[in-house]
């Protein structure tokens, strides 16, 4: 009997334990099932009943409803009864679906950004075009900004786009220093700064990515960052034809699933330790010299220009590791060969029955002028 009162009392204690934590540390454990679940807890006790008021993280999913009007309904009544003196540290909207949810999403958003937002993550179906207000692109405090579809096939990423940004003017972001955007129409009018950009006033980011996006309304796209240090462009397709990056502390640049064939790429980057391309066709560089750079895996499927492909290697003549695709390899080798000038420690690649074969061996790379 004693033995078991004891065992009673120590559970007791357990979660005496719990409830005894700070709210900090409640609502960091909170935030990781969501602001539905995180209210349910208010009735285990008088000291969780008005914990959730207080929750700097907001984690909206559709899937805990299914239905656009109970899910407004839910979303009105959190941010009114939540305690309006507690800034926002996260918000994060998961599975928007429907063709009002644009309108919840403004309504979150809008309360967020008056309560100093930190981080941005939302999430949006296939096939929901959802168009976001612009006070979305102007922040004091945001410094994290995630915008992506989710369950969407690859194929799919290349015939639609959910989210249709119309960027009226260049986006005001001074704190952020990440941004990722996946499934992104990029458009621009008669009033957006073409030449210096949509990410020039955002100084202090460092890493961003731009995947399965369509631009509309421009030819060049201009990234001038001074603390740039990883950018990610992949498949970015429509109106852009060429790039300029221009990032002193840049270390790692990927460039993949790139389908125009006459696409430029002017690059200042000396601080460049990585690049990585991957695309149908020939990469053309105009740019300085890459004075770091260590490793450099290129793969072009369809080669066509045997110069192109030699002068690329000349631009990446102080590179320690090279990898290149077995087509490149054959291209440079119908051409006529002189002038040795370098010996690269070379890996070359090639699908076989969807299994990667690598084999490293020491290649003559030899340049005509």
């Amino acid at each position: 009997m004693d033995s078991s009162h004891g065992k009673k009392r120590m559970n007791v204690e357990d979660d005496d334990r719990l409830s005894s934590l700070q709210d900090e540390l409640i609502h960091k454990i909170l935030s990781f099932i969501g602001i539905k679940h995180a209210i349910q807890t208010s009735v285990l006790s008088s000291r969780w009943r008005f914990i959730w008021t207080s929750m700097p993280y907001l984690n909206f999913s559709w899937d805990d409803f299914y239905e656009l009007p109970k899910f407004s309904e839910f979303v009105t009544r959190v941010l009114s009864g939540r305690n309006n003196q507690t800034e926002v540290s996260s918000v994060k909207l998961s599975n928007l679906c429907g063709t009002d949810s644009d309108v919840i999403a403004e309504q979150i958003m809008k309360y967020a950004f008056s309560h100093n937002i930190q981080q941005l993550d939302v999430a949006c179906l296939p096939r929901n075009n959802v168009e976001f207000p612009p006070f979305l692109f102007s922040s004091r405090s945001l410094k994290h900004l995630s915008l992506t579809k989710e369950n969407f096939t690859a194929f799919e990423r290349r015939r639609s786009c959910s989210y249709v940004f119309k960027a009226t003017s260049t986006w005001e972001l001074p704190v952020l220093t990440t941004l990722y955007l996946d499934g992104v129409t990029l458009c621009c009018d008669d009033n957006t700064d073409k030449c210096i950009g949509f990410f020039s006033k955002c100084a202090n980011l460092k890493n961003l990515t731009l995947k399965s996006c369509y631009t509309e309304g421009f030819k060049g796209l201009s990234i001038c960052l001074p603390l740039l240090s990883n950018l990610t462009v992949e498949d970015v397709y429509g109106s852009v034809e060429d790039y300029n990056i221009v990032a002193p502390e840049l270390k790692n640049l990927n460039m993949s699933g790139v389908f125009t064939q006459d696409r430029q790429y002017l690059i200042s980057a000396p601080a460049l330790v990585s690049l990585l391309y991957k695309g149908f066709y020939d990469l053309s560089l105009s740019t300085d010299d890459f004075p770091s750079l260590e490793k450099a895996d290129i793969c072009v499927s369809y080669p066509r220009d045997a110069r192109k492909a030699l002068r690329l290697l000349q631009q990446l003549h102080n590179v320690k590791f090279l990898t290149l695709n077995l087509e490149i390899v054959e291209v440079i080798g119908g051409v006529y060969l002189m002038h040795l000038t370098m010996i690269f420690s070379l890996k070359y690649s090639q699908n076989s029955e969807d299994k990667l074969k690598q084999t490293r061996l020491f290649f003559f790379i030899f340049f005509f002028w």
